[in-house]
C-alpha cells in the first residue's frame, strides 16, 4: 500500500468509486465515503477495495457498490462548502426517485451533492429483490486516537459491528439527527459507521480498509478464501485497539453553533479519560467542563462542525448480553401496557411516551435494554422509538 498522504489536503473523485457483481444472488453492500470533504481515508479505502474485488474477478455473492459523499468539498478539501451533508437526510430525499430540478441546480453546494447522491442510492436499492441491505459509512476525526464503529444498536447490526475488532459506540444517533447511517438504519437495514482515525493518519485508510473486507466476509458478500491475507486485517485492528474498553456509550454531546468561538484545549485525543468539572475548551462565554466523567470522544480540532466533542462511559458486557435476551423475548410488548406513565402514540406502533412524573426510575436506561432509541423531549416527557427489527 502506498503510505504518502499528501492527497488529503483535496482530490478529485468520482461519485462512484466501484461497483461489482457476478449475478450471484446475496446481499447488497453500498459503501459511502467521504460524506464530509476533510475525510478522503475512506474513500481511499473504499476505491482500493473495489479495484480488489474487479481485478481479481472475484466471485461475490449479491453486489458490492461504493460512493464518494460531497465531491466538492473532497476537491478543497474541507468538511463542507455551504452546510454539513450528512445532517438532513430523510425519508423524504429518498421518495422522490430521481433528483429534483429544484435541488440539482440549487444554489447551496450541499443540496446538489445530496440530490445526486441520494438518486443513485436509491436507484442502487431498487435494482434488485435484494435479501439484505448492509450500509457501511466511513469516516475519519480531527484528534488522534483509536478507531470506532458506530451503530444503531439493533441486534443485526450488532452481529456486524462487534465481528470488526474496535471499539463500538452505542447512542450517537439520540444526539445526532439526520445522518445517512440513521437513514439506513431506519428503513431497518444493517447500517454501521467506522471512524478510521485522524483525518491524514495513513492507518486511517488502512483501518478502513480492514473494516471493509471484515465487513464483506461477515455479510456474506466474500468469502474469506478470497480475501489474501484475511487474518492480518483482523490482527491488525486487534493491535490498533490493544487497551481500549470494548463497548461505550454516548453520554453527553457539547453542540456548537457558529458564533460560539469554540476552541478545545490542546492535546485530548479519542478515549482519554475526563473527570467530571474538567476544563476541555474554552468559547466566547468562558471555560467550557466536561459535565460528567468518562471518555472524550472526537474532540474538535478542526474549523467547521457541529461537535465540540462527545463523553462516552463503558458499557459492562452484562448489560448487552441482557439485553439481547429481552429482546429476542419481545419483552416491550408484555411491558409498555402495564408499565404506568408509558403508553403508544396513535398510529405510530413503535413509538411510545413516557411521562417522567410518573415512571422516574431509569427511565432511558430500560428502554434503551428493550432496544429503543430516545427521540425527543415533549413538555418535559420521553418519546422513545424501536426500530424494526430489534
Amino acid at each position: 500500500m502506498n503510505e504518502a498522504t499528501d492527497t488529503f489536503s483535496g482530490q478529485a473523485f468520482p461519485r462512484i468509486l466501484g461497483d461489482w457483481s457476478v449475478g450471484t444472488p446475496g446481499p447488497l453492500v453500498v459503501i459511502c465515503g467521504g460524506i464530509h470533504g476533510n475525510e478522503p481515508a475512506g474513500v481511499f479505502a473504499a476505491q482500493r477495495v473495489l479495484h480488489a474485488l474487479q481485478r481479481n474477478e472475484v466471485p461475490i455473492r449479491g453486489r458490492c457498490v461504493a460512493f464518494a459523499g460531497n465531491l466538492r468539498a473532497l476537491a478543497a478539501g474541507q468538511r463542507f462548502i455551504e452546510r454539513d451533508l450528512n445532517r438532513s437526510w430523510s425519508e423524504a430525499w429518498f421518495r422522490r426517485g430521481s433528483v429534483d430540478a429544484k435541488d440539482a441546480t440549487s444554489p447551496n453546494a450541499e443540496d446538489a451533492e445530496q440530490a445526486e447522491l441520494a438518486r443513485l442510492i436509491q436507484e442502487t436499492l431498487v435494482a434488485d429483490n435484494w435479501p439484505s441491505v448492509v450500509f457501511l459509512d466511513l469516516h475519519s476525526f480531527s484528534a488522534e486516537g483509536h478507531a470506532f464503529a458506530i451503530m444503531a444498536d439493533t441486534l443485526r447490526n450488532r452481529d456486524l459491528a462487534w465481528s470488526i475488532p474496535i471499539p463500538t459506540i452505542l447512542g450517537f444517533e439520540e444526539s445526532v439527527e439526520g445522518t445517512l447511517l440513521e437513514y439506513f438504519a431506519e428503513q431497518g437495514h444493517v447500517a454501521i459507521a467506522i471512524e478510521g482515525g485522524q483525518h491524514s493518519d495513513p492507518n486511517s485508510v488502512r483501518c478502513h480498509e480492514a473494516a471493509l473486507w471484515i465487513s464483506l466476509v461477515r455479510s456474506g458478500c466474500v468469502d474469506e478464501r478470497h480475501v489474501p491475507n484475511f487474518p492480518q486485517y483482523r490482527e491488525f485492528l486487534e493491535r490498533l485497539s490493544e487497551g481500549q474498553p470494548r463497548f461505550l456509550e454516548v453520554c453527553f454531546r457539547h453542540g456548537l453553533h457558529p458564533e460560539d468561538g469554540f476552541v478545545m484545549n490542546p492535546g485530548y485525543t479519542n478515549f482519554q479519560p475526563v473527570e467530571k468539572d474538567e476544563v476541555l475548551a474554552t468559547d466566547r462565554r468562558g471555560k467550557v467542563h466536561a459535565p460528567v466523567e468518562g471518555r472524550i470522544l472526537m474532540p474538535l480540532y478542526q474549523e467547521q462542525g457541529e461537535d465540540g466533542f462527545f463523553i462516552g462511559k463503558p458499557i459492562r458486557w452484562f448489560w448487552l448480553q441482557l439485553s439481547a435476551v429481552l429482546r429476542r423475548m419481545r419483552l416491550e410488548l408484555l411491558l409498555i401496557p402495564v408499565l404506568p406513565g408509558v403508553h403508544r402514540l396513535p398510529n405510530r406502533n413503535h413509538w411510545v411516551y413516557v411521562n417522567p412524573k410518573i415512571a422516574r426510575w431509569f427511565v432511558v436506561e430500560i428502554f434503551h435494554l428493550l432496544g429503543f432509541r430516545r427521540q425527543q423531549a415533549r413538555h418535559g416527557a420521553h418519546v422513545f422509538s424501536r426500530r424494526p427489527p430489534p
